[in-house]
Order: C-alpha cells, then structure tokens, then sequence
C-alpha cells in the first residue's frame, strides 16, 4: 500500500466521521468553550495528590488530542493545550454507552473539550475523570506519525503549525524564548524612561543600513516605495523632535541570502537615547543582554550549542585594527598601501572598487570574526564603512560603531551618532559613488533626513540589536530560522 493511498483512506474515514457525528446532531465545529483551567495549573495545583486518588474537584479542560489509547470500556486520551498535556480518563460507566460509543469518532488531532473530576490513576498520572466530551474541531487532516511531531527541518519550518502542535519544546524554541526576550527588553525600557514608538515600514528611502532593499509600489501616490532595512533614520527624527530615550521593536526587510544567521525578514530593536555616546550604548546591550538572559534562562550562564556562555562580567573591548593585527602577526593600518596584496596572502578576495576600509572590513570577518565566543565589543570601524557614525574622537580615519558579539554571532551594532549636517551629507555623496561603481547596498542620498539634521539633533548614542539573533542563542538553536515562525521558502517540487 502506497503514503498516498494511506493517506487518502485516512482522509475518507475522517470525513465519514465527521457525517457520522452530524448524522447525531453533534456539530464537529463548535462556537466556542470555556475551559476552567489549563494543563501546566492542573499539575502545579495537584502536584502532591497520591496515586490512585480520587478528588470532588470538578473542572473543565480544552486542546488538541494528540494521543489515544483504547481498552474495552476504558478510553485515555492526552490532551494537549498551549500549556501542556493531561490525560483524560475516559470510562463507559460515566459516560453511557451512548456517549462513550461516541468516542470512536474521536481521532488523534481532534480539538475537544472535556469536563469531570481529578482523580490519579493506580500509576499516580494526573488525570480528568470525564463525564462529558465536546468535539470542539474535527481534524480532517492527520497529525505527524506517531504524533511525534515533523523531525524533517524543512518540513518543521514549511508546516510550523504541525511542529507546534507536536512538539511542546518547539513552542519554547520558536514562540515562547522570543516573547521572553521582548518582555525583558519593554520592561528595562519602562524602567529608565523610554518611550515605544513607531515608525513606517513602506519607506521614500530605504535607509539607516547598507542593504540592498525589497520595492513596492504605492497605487494611490503614483510613487515606488521600499520596505525598510533599517529603524534608524525615523527615530533619529524623533530625536531631532524633542524625544531624547525613544525605541522601536519592528520587523526589517533586506533583500539578501540566507544563513544561519541571516534571513530576509527578521526583527530589530533600535534604540536611541540623547546626550550619551556608544559608551552609554555599551553598557546598554550589558544591560539588555543580561536582562532577557535572566528572563529566559534564570540565570547569566548557560550554554550554547553545549559550549558555555557567560554574560555577567563585563564584556571585553577590542579595536578592529588591533584585533587584525593581532590575527596576522602584524600591524594593519588603514594607510598601508599593501593592504589588497595582505588580504590575498590570507586567501581574502578583493574587489578592485574597494577601498582600505572595505578591504580590513573583508580581513576581519574571514580572518578574526570566527574566532570570537565569549561576549565581546568590536569598536572603531573605518569611516568608509560606517555613514551613519560619528567620527573618532581620536582618529577622523575611523568612527565610533561598536558591534556586540555572543556566541560568534554579531547582535547588532552601535554608534555615537553623526549630527553634523554636512558631514552626513558627504557620507551619503561617498555612498552614491560607490553605488555608481556598482555597489548595490550603498547608502541611498535622504534629503529629507539631512533637512531634520540641519534643524539640529542632540549628541546621542543608536543601538540596534537583532532579536532573532539573541533569541537563537537563548534557545539555543543552531539556525535563525528555527526561531522565526514562518520563514519563507522556495516553492515545493510537485
């Protein structure tokens, strides 16, 4: 017999049930139900009651059945909600042959709802003693086999939904160490004063990083329009309006390849606070770090991929040169003229079009970037790659961007931010002649935003930290896509 006639049999037999029931006048597609507890406060509440007991307690309970075990006139069901699992004890002596009959048309993936008293089972499980079962939704569809859930991790990230329901540690993973996160991250900001804005994801210019951005068009207005890469330049606005602590959490778009930690649409937190530098921002992502860290996992170590992870010291500093330099065995300046004939003895292809910054840029992330683990501040990046940060307050040749690194993987980035008007707009000038040259990601010239500079913006320190990123790392998943709900695809070969 052939998966798909398997499959096609299942179907039909679900669908005569589904006849069967409304053939009794029984609606597999209720309305509504109101369960009176869930499965996680039933075991908490219960947790002593000793096996074999049976309580007066009478409760209601509602989820997904997701295991079914049939024995004469006994019938146990798990059910399954979004807190966990309880078993329901289904017996014909308290239900009637009629209803307990009724449960042969109870397949695995039903949503029903059940009410009785809590007993224990001789074996000491939890259990609802039912004297009433409400078919809530027919499943027409089967679960996974076995109802072990979708091990394929294509199929985990194309049918979300069926892992979900499946598989209790997957909610962790996916939906509830993100929730965590943005939990921790709100609750930080309520507490020094911030403010949670938004602004538009449909962007004139698609600016605030160097990505090459999706397009759309606006009907109505006539005009094209890009879906954002970055949060950054609305909230500098904001800033320039009188809103010194402002953050947003927001889903970016960059039009790019995907990785383990890279996908096209992923969500940011950006945060930008007047009157401090990337020192206060440093200290920010400390801070921040720590906190979701302490939400999710209890605790400020805890390991990643089975290596260990600490976050309550403070985080080490290196400079970009220095940590290079350190890497090759010698010293890497943005002056040396060798510096394309360096890369190439590293096996670090250049691009004729680049210049010195680009090229220590490429150095560092195929030569020093891998070898990071603990938490580390990668600080001073060349001017050339950072049109958005402010210059050096020690060397004009470099800017004061910071990135934040965890596990190997970059969370962000951080600036003392560029206020000066006119060295903006000559940032943004270099960044159109490297999009002439061909460079698809260059900064695009925002005459809007240099008009907001030149009404005056406070000194102030940007943060932004990819949530999907930290999120992967405290539920350790190996993969971004693991922890973004429904990632997207290529199509699937029929």
């Amino acid at each position: 017999m052939t998966e798909g006639y398997r499959e096609k049999e299942v179907r039909r037999a679900r669908r005569d049930s589904l006849v069967r029931l409304r053939a009794k006048g029984i609606e597999p597609f209720a309305l509504t139900y109101e369960p009176e507890i869930h499965a996680a406060e039933l075991h908490r509440e219960y947790a002593d009651l000793s096996p074999d007991s049976v309580t007066e307690d009478r409760t209601s309970v509602a989820g997904r059945v997701v295991l079914a075990r049939r024995f004469g006139r006994l019938v146990f069901f798990t059910l399954r909600d979004r807190t966990g699992d309880i078993q329901l004890f289904c017996a014909e002596d308290d239900l009637g042959p009629d209803r307990f009959a009724l449960l042969d048309q109870v397949d695995l993936g039903d949503v029903v709802g059940a009410r009785g008293r809590v007993v224990t089972t001789k074996k000491g499980e939890l259990s609802i003693r039912v004297d009433e079962v409400t078919m809530l939704t027919k499943s027409l569809l089967p679960l996974p086999e076995k109802w072990h859930g979708l091990k394929d991790p294509d199929l985990q990230q194309r049918q979300r939904y069926l892992q979900l329901a499946t598989d209790l540690e997957a909610r962790r993973t996916v939906l509830e160490v993100r929730a965590g996160v943005l939990r921790a991250f709100r609750r930080y900001f309520e507490e020094h004063g911030f403010i949670e804005v938004e602004t538009p994801v449909l962007q004139p210019q698609a600016g605030g990083a160097l990505a090459k951005p999706f397009t759309t068009h606006h009907e109505a207005l006539g005009i094209d329009l890009y879906l954002r890469i970055a949060l950054e330049l609305y909230l500098k606005r904001l800033l320039v309006g009188g809103m010194e602590r402002v953050y947003e959490i927001g889903r970016n778009f960059r039009n790019e390849g995907v990785d383990r930690d890279h996908n096209p649409e992923f969500t940011m937190m950006e945060v930008y606070q007047a009157y401090t530098d990337y020192e206060g921002m440093m200290a920010l992502v400390e801070d921040l770090v720590r906190a979701a860290a302490l939400e999710v996992k209890g605790s400020l170590r805890f390991t990643y991929q089975e290596r260990d992870l600490d976050v309550e010291p403070a985080w080490k500093r290196v400079t970009m040169l220095a940590s290079l330099s350190e890497a090759v065995g010698e010293e890497v300046t943005l002056g040396r003229s060798d510096l394309a004939v360096l890369a190439d003895r590293h096996d670090v292809g250049v691009d004729p079009k680049w210049g010195p910054g680009k090229i220590v840029q490429e150095m560092w992330e195929r030569i020093v970037e891998p070898s990071l683990w603990d938490p580390t501040f990668v600080k001073d990046f060349p001017r050339e790659i950072s049109p958005l940060a402010r210059p050096h307050r020690d060397d004009p040749t470099l800017t004061e961007h910071v990135d934040p690194y965890l596990a190997g993987i970059e969370l962000g980035a951080a600036y003392s931010e560029l206020t000066d008007p006119d060295d903006q707009r000559a940032r943004f000038m270099a960044q159109q002649e490297a999009r002439r040259l061909g460079d698809e990601e260059a900064h695009p010239l925002d005459e809007d935003f240099l008009t907001a500079l030149e009404h005056g913006m406070p000194p102030a320190g940007g943060l932004g930290i990819g949530v999907d990123r930290l999120t992967m790392i405290l539920a350790d998943a190996p993969s971004i896509r693991d922890v973004i709900a429904f990632p997207h695809h290529r199509p699937e070969q029929t």
